[in-house]
């Protein structure tokens, strides 16, 4: 996000400066800027996670909560963002193994199907 010249960004002033249109502000903004994020990756699983952490986000009065759970509910999302990152990007690799259907040394085509591919691309572990 944008921060200005004080290294805020603009929800850390909704959020520290609490008002009922700052509420409303900061429930368009967070619809926004989290939930459009994590749809833009079609992680739309996470959803039921962070929703509750937004609700609870929202009906904080107490100042110090409200900002610790807004700074939770950004690591959540940063998380969540870097789980579906790594997975495109194994993705990515597995398919372009599968595309090539190059043998470990490189020196022979051969037709794989995705289980001996998976194999062949050293991809042992599946990120979750």
């Amino acid at each position: 996000g944008w921060k200005d010249g004080n290294g805020k960004l603009a929800m850390d002033y909704l959020v520290t400066n609490w008002t009922g249109e700052n509420k409303i502000l900061l429930q368009m903004a967070l619809q926004c800027w989290m939930f459009i994020r994590l749809d833009r990756w079609c992680a739309k699983s996470w959803r039921p996670k962070m929703i509750p952490l937004v609700n609870t986000l929202l009906a904080e009065d107490d100042k110090d909560r409200r900002i610790t759970v807004f700074i939770e509910a950004c690591s959540k999302l940063k998380e969540y963002e870097n789980v579906e990152a790594a997975s495109v990007l194994e993705l990515a690799l597995w398919k372009g193994r599968i595309k090539g259907g190059w043998s470990n040394g490189g020196t022979k085509r051969q037709a794989l199907d995705r289980g001996e591919c998976r194999c062949v691309c050293g991809s042992d572990v599946v990120i979750p």
